[in-house]
């Protein structure tokens, strides 16, 4: 008889991967081959790596080798990696690391399935087995990206950007509110490119519009809106769409000139202040995040105190802050890396410090009101959940006390009564 495996998948890096990981295994269910929850119920060990900046390639690195010290303690039989960071490094990773028994790129699944005796199966088109929590899912739209952004590697890892069919997204989605989902959270590497390739326009809002007509789904939640050319008719599905959240993730990156320019942003400061403006004209109660950089090659000190007080003026919703990361093969990497990495670090706590700010008054804008709260986990006798102005995993959360019932993936009123930086609290 065909000895059964036992498969541990472990997912690193970005959301994207998290689909992906989630595709694997349930193609790997569909032949039988076994899946544990931890690595100590295991025998192979599936490693979903990340490419993107320095230290989540340090993690990817980090986790490889963890395991493959497991294999070596005979705890392992097998150890793999798949996923970007082994589609741009495969042969240095192949010589530095040995004992990892094959690297496979990103769009290498089926050759994974192989590898680990199950076959890729086209009927399970959108089929996923989910690890996050039951009611919410990531639902990916496309795949690589177009954009020539000069710090990025994405294109290299991932390739030219491809949108999937409105059909087979719209299958996906109905697959998952079938399983009890009920918020989906949209991304792609940029997801205002969808419909360029394949219908040759920008159909984004369309895409929108349907989803949020999904029997079973609640929220509709946008991420990764490329600000350059970003589609206007967009704005009004937010508005207009009861199901589709008042919320936004742009990444902005900067607003100086010169750093936008070298970026290869393809957006200027004065278009930025434009769009956000219209944004909220068109939705303004809308919830908008960002990403910015800092630390780029260029960023002098004028340029980075451009970035600190537009952040400050425009008093972004949520933000997160990179420090610029020099790759290789991307077309900054010719630039340098002339940004200490003190002086990287110094910059980004100054603009969360400011973003702490922003957001703390706006939290504090909160108390008083009436919010709807989708429950994501209960903790030490409490129930936590987030607001329509929150995607899961990186925005605020409301930690609710109730001496009623609740339960975990509901949706419930609860009055908020306070309010600190990143969290809100109330009562049901």
């Amino acid at each position: 008889m065909k000895t059964k495996h036992k498969v541990h998948v472990i997912t690193m890096g970005c959301a994207k991967n998290v689909v992906d990981s989630e595709k694997l295994m349930a193609q790997l269910r569909s032949s039988d081959v076994e899946l544990t929850p931890s690595i100590e119920g295991a025998d192979i060990a599936v490693i979903n790596t990340c490419g993107f900046i320095d230290p989540a390639k340090e993690e990817s690195i980090d986790m490889i080798i963890d395991n493959v010290k497991l294999k070596t303690q005979g705890k392992l039989k097998k150890v793999y990696a798949m996923g970007c960071l082994s589609e741009r490094y495969r042969a240095d990773l192949a010589k530095e690391i040995p004992e990892v028994d094959g690297f496979f790129g990103s769009h290498q699944m089926q050759d994974v399935l192989e590898e680990l005796g199950a076959k890729y199966k086209y009927e399970l088109l959108g089929e996923r087995t989910l690890t996050t929590p039951a009611h919410f899912a990531y639902l990916k739209i496309s795949e690589g990206c177009d954009n020539p952004c000069s710090f990025c590697a994405i294109p290299i890892m991932r390739g030219k950007h491809v949108s999937r069919s409105v059909g087979e997204i719209l299958s996906e989605a109905r697959l998952l509110a079938a399983k009890g989902v009920k918020e989906l959270v949209v991304i792609g590497q940029d997801t205002t490119y969808y419909g360029l390739d394949s219908q040759g326009r920008r159909s984004l809002a369309e895409l929108l519009d349907r989803l949020g007509d999904v029997h079973g789904i609640e929220w509709v939640r946008l991420m990764y809106a490329y600000p350059a050319r970003f589609p206007k008719d967009v704005l009004r599905v937010i508005a207009r769409h009861p199901k589709v959240c008042k919320y936004l993730d742009m990444p902005v990156q900067h607003v100086a000139d010169e750093v936008l320019k070298s970026m290869r942003r393809g957006i200027s400061l004065r278009a930025l202040r434009d769009l956000i403006d219209a944004i909220r004209d068109q939705v303004p109660d809308i919830a908008l995040r960002t990403t910015l950089i800092v630390g780029y090659p260029n960023e002098t000190e004028k340029e980075f105190n451009d970035l600190l007080n537009f952040v400050g003026d425009t008093e972004f919703d949520r933000a997160g802050v990179f420090v610029y990361s020099r790759e290789d093969g991307t077309t900054a990497y010719s630039l340098g890396d002339p940004v200490s990495h003190d002086e990287k670090q110094k910059r980004r706590e100054m603009i969360m410090h400011v973003q702490q700010g922003v957001s703390k008054r706006k939290n504090e804008m909160l108390i008083g009101t009436r919010q709807k709260v989708l429950v994501d986990r209960a903790e030490e006798g409490l129930f936590i959940g987030r607001t329509e102005r929150d995607a899961p995993e990186i925005d605020n959360e409301v930690h609710i006390r109730s001496r009623g019932q609740m339960q975990v993936g509901g949706f419930y009123d609860v009055d908020i009564a306070g309010a600190s930086a990143y969290d809100l609290y109330g009562t049901l």
